[in-house]
């Protein structure tokens, strides 16, 4: 804990309310942010995507999928008043908690350990005990924003006699973030809680800064997003949008949004995901049909770009990701908590690769 820098009291006063400190977390360090232009504090794309970024991507980049911020207290208490910004608080097949709920993780004996969620049950705005009855000793903790919400305003209620202090920065090494851009899978759907999508596990597990650029059923790899995304700087990318590509889609967007990148960037390395296979697909041929042209396309490619010379390249094959046993999805695409670790499972070994960490 030698390296927290106590926050400027100045500029974090906190509201005094029911026996509470109550800390506005916009002034907090926003990790999961990849530009600084924003409309919204917690949106996912600058400003001035409105009108180049298709429309329903930069609907769904309002939401705060992939948003944390850290911190240190050692308040025996945690409390959160959030404010979405749609009514809408769960889906079908995906439970308010993922949808529309916070996550907090704190640091245990050097590793990240599930501690508490905030519930939400009403709209626009919900109060939430995180976490209580904890010894009072100061920690660091992570605190998750919706999946497939936004958030107007977060605030952290703690007691008033507690420390606050800002978490220790990142080390230079691993201070760019790792970039997921995808489907309503990276997104984070259908995961119970905002710390369960798999985006979220690996950044714990590598220890790592992540962009969730994940937008459901939008992940289509048009030309104006590999722009967009060309103006980051990330220490990987990781582009996983073969679900909501048909075959021709692949042919055409593939190459070209690689060679974007590569072209801003031509150190950086490029992991590319393969099609999950469904779990139905066993028995229903037009799923099987789907991920199996669909990875063909994606292989061929593959192909196009290595023979090109294209470099830093690294593929994470179908037979990776979530298991073979039908166990680990919703509706035979979208995973489960399960299902999401098998998909970290499946990825982290080449992303290490491609991080050089082995």
């Amino acid at each position: 804990m030698s390296s927290i820098q106590q926050l400027d009291q100045n500029m974090v006063l906190p509201e005094v309310r029911d026996g509470l400190n109550w800390y506005d977390l916009q002034r907090f360090a926003l990790d999961g942010r990849g530009w600084t232009d924003v409309g919204r504090h917690y949106a996912r794309l600058p400003g001035r995507a409105k009108g180049v970024a298709p429309s329903d991507v930069w609907e769904l980049a309002q939401h705060s999928a992939g948003m944390s911020v850290r911190f240190c207290t050692d308040a025996p208490r945690l409390c959160a008043r959030w404010q979405v910004l749609n009514s809408e608080l769960a889906m079908p097949h995906m439970p308010a908690t993922g949808v529309s709920g916070l996550d907090l993780y704190t640091r245990y004996e050097g590793n990240w350990r599930w501690i508490g969620a905030g519930r939400p049950t009403t709209s626009p705005t919900n109060t939430a005990v995180l976490a209580e009855n904890l010894p009072a000793m100061m920690r660091e903790y992570q605190l998750y924003l919706p999946l497939y919400n936004g958030v107007e305003e977060v605030q952290l209620g703690l007691p008033p006699e507690s420390k606050l202090a800002a978490a220790p920065i990142y080390p230079q090494a691993r201070s760019r973030p790792l970039c997921f851009y995808g489907t309503s899978i990276v997104q984070g759907g259908c995961a119970s809680r905002p710390g369960m999508a798999h985006v979220a596990i690996l950044g714990r597990r590598l220890d790592w800064p992540v962009l969730n650029l994940g937008f459901s059923g939008s992940g289509k790899m048009e030309a104006e997003l590999a722009t967009l995304f060309a103006e980051l700087d990330p220490a990987a990318y990781i582009l996983d949008c073969l679900p909501n590509l048909e075959e021709p889609q692949i042919t055409q967007r593939l190459e070209p949004f690689v060679k974007t990148l590569r072209a801003v960037h031509p150190d950086t390395p490029i992991v590319l995901v393969e099609n999950v296979v469904y779990s139905n697909a066993y028995l229903c041929r037009p799923r099987y049909d789907r991920y199996t042209s669909s990875n063909a396309a994606f292989r061929a490619a593959w192909s196009r770009l290595q023979a090109a010379g294209t470099k830093g390249l690294y593929q994470v094959p179908c037979q990776d990701l979530m298991g073979g046993d039908g166990e680990a999805t919703v509706d035979g695409t979208h995973p489960t908590d399960l299902g999401f670790v098998r998909l970290a499972d499946g990825i982290e070994p080449t992303l290490r690769r491609a991080l050089r960490m082995e």
